[in-house]
Formats: C-alpha cells, sequence, structure tokens
C-alpha cells in the first residue's frame, strides 16, 4: 500500500453564481483503502467528488487524483479509475449488457463480463434497454461498469441506493473484494451503516468543507465519554464505588435502582465495578456498554435540522 494519498485536495472552491458549494475544501483521500465520504443534503459532497472525477473544473485550489489533474491530464488518468454516477452515463436505449460489454471493451484488461453479469444478478435483464430498468437495476448496472476495467481506483456515488437487501449485502461483498485487491474505493452515501461497515476511513463534508475525517473508531470516540449501565438495588453508595474506578470517572443514579457510570469504559473499569459489585453483595443486572454511532457523530457534527 502507497504512503501516498490516492486523491488530494488542498484549498477546493467550487462557485454556482452566488452560492459556494465548496469552500476551501482540504481532503486526503488513502491508498488501499475504503473512503467514505458524508454530508446532509447541500453539503458539497457530490460536488467535490465531481471535482475530483474531472467532470467539474474547480474555482480555486488544487486536486491530484493518482498524482494527476483529473482535468488536464483526463486521457492519461481515465483509463485508471472507474466512476459510479447518481445517474445517467449510460445510452438509454442500449440493452444492459450490451453497454457493460462496450464498456469493457476499452479497457485493456477487463473482467470477465458475464461473470459479473451473475455476480450482480443482471443476467434476467440483460437484453433489456437501460430505460426499462428498475432503479436497482440500473444502480447494479452503474456499478458494473464502473468495475470492469480492473481500475487502480473508483469512485462510487450512493452505490446501494434503492437495491434491495440482497442486492445491498452483494454490493458490500464486491467492495469488500476490491479493497481486498488493492483498490481505492470513495463511496459517497446516506447510510450511516453502510459507512461503519465498509469503510476504512470516513470524511464528514459540511458547508463546503472537510469538518472531520478519521476512522469509524477514531469518529466514534472522538473525546465523547463512554457509558456503562446497569442495575441493582436502589442507594448504593457510589462514593465507594467511584474510589475503586479510574480518575474522571462519574457515577450516577438515574433512577431508583439504575446506574450510569461515565469515563473511559474498558475491560478493567468493568471488572472494577464487577468487582466492587461481589464485595458489597451487589447482583448487577443488564450490565451493557454504550458507544456513540457515527449516526451520533455525523448529527452532533452537521446538525439535526433538515435541509433542503
Amino acid at each position: 500500500m502507497s504512503s501516498e494519498p490516492v486523491v488530494q485536495a488542498r484549498g477546493l472552491v467550487k462557485r454556482y453564481g452566488d452560492k459556494t458549494a465548496v469552500d476551501g475544501l482540504d481532503l486526503a483521500v488513502p491508498a488501499g483503502a475504503v473512503t467514505a465520504v458524508l454530508g446532509p443534503n447541500g453539503a458539497g459532497k457530490t460536488t467535490t467528488v465531481e471535482m475530483c472525477e474531472g467532470y467539474r473544473r474547480p474555482d480555486a485550489g488544487t486536486v491530484r487524483v493518482l498524482g494527476l489533474d483529473p482535468v488536464a491530464d483526463a486521457a492519461r488518468l481515465r483509463p485508471r479509475i472507474g466512476v459510479m454516477l447518481q445517474s445517467g452515463g449510460v445510452y438509454s436505449g442500449a440493452r444492459a449488457v450490451e453497454m457493460l460489454s462496450h464498456t469493457a471493451k476499452l479497457h485493456a484488461h477487463p473482467l470477465d463480463v458475464p461473470a459479473l453479469v451473475e455476480r450482480l444478478g443482471l443476467g434476467s435483464c440483460g437484453r433489456t434497454a437501460y430505460r426499462r430498468l428498475s432503479g436497482g437495476q440500473q444502480q447494479r448496472l452503474a456499478l458494473a461498469m464502473a468495475v470492469v476495467g480492473r481500475p487502480e481506483l473508483v469512485f462510487l456515488d450512493e452505490p446501494t441506493a434503492g437495491l434491495d437487501p440482497q442486492a445491498r449485502r452483494s454490493t458490500w461483498e464486491l467492495i469488500r473484494e476490491l479493497r481486498a485487491d488493492g483498490v481505492s474505493v470513495v463511496l459517497t452515501t446516506h447510510f450511516m451503516d453502510e459507512a461503519e461497515e465498509l469503510a476504512d476511513d470516513v470524511a464528514v463534508i459540511d458547508a463546503g468543507r472537510v469538518v472531520a475525517q478519521g476512522s469509524p473508531e477514531q469518529l466514534c470516540r472522538g473525546g465523547a465519554e463512554n457509558t456503562l449501565r446497569f442495575t441493582g438495588r436502589p442507594g448504593l453508595d457510589l462514593g465507594s464505588l467511584l474510589k475503586v474506578l479510574p480518575d474522571g470517572s462519574e457515577a450516577a443514579e438515574t433512577a431508583s435502582g439504575s446506574y450510569r457510570i461515565t469515563g473511559t469504559v474498558d475491560p478493567g473499569l468493568l471488572a472494577a465495578v464487577t468487582s466492587w459489585c461481589a464485595r458489597h453483595g451487589v447482583m448487577p443486572q443488564g450490565i451493557s456498554v454504550e458507544r456513540r454511532t457515527l449516526e451520533d457523530v455525523f448529527l452532533e457534527l452537521t446538525g439535526k435540522e433538515l435541509r433542503a
């Protein structure tokens, strides 16, 4: 795995009239990893990805993809990347397998088309015109076209939108296989569970800037305290309990017999709580450890109000 980012954006700006869609954005995408780009509607994530793909020219800043300028070096870059757009990119009258076969012929060493058709469940609609495919079938065809050329880097814009659970899981497995083969993947998604399941790295974009980036574990840890909860008899001596817990821990009886411990929740703290309970004749029940989810982090960073 290369130490150099496969995508490097610095000070990226894109304006549409008096609206600034991307506002001085900095982004580095690690090689050989799955990077999820998250953001509310209108945050600038799709515009950012389109500039990385070379479909839009930035008004300011620089972007390099595999070391190349995606606009000036488009002819050299396009054979090395795969792109799945939110919509479009396919002739409406073309049959599904014909379009995939045509795309495969544009590459020197494409994947086996019949095997890819079978893998993504396109066999039953292979002779159907694109405009007559269901939304899910169109998504799967677009994904197949993005990966058939064996790209070094693939951009997937909402790859599982509109897919049923089986097709969604199949898409996840294909993305995992791409990563295992050393392919770098950049995907935009509104599904937090998808990002947590697939991504090695997550970039959260809001108001045209990256407001946080790191692994899902890093972001979910992110300075927020974890919480341990248990039930026992009411009125436990929490002062005594705190003496055996790490510095910075807090304990509270949130309701009669319901207790909450906050701090650095790890195996040591759990052992300290259960040992204290054993010494004081307390049978703790319903012990649970709560951690922030990626959705919690996303809402903390971008707010809970609806976006247009």
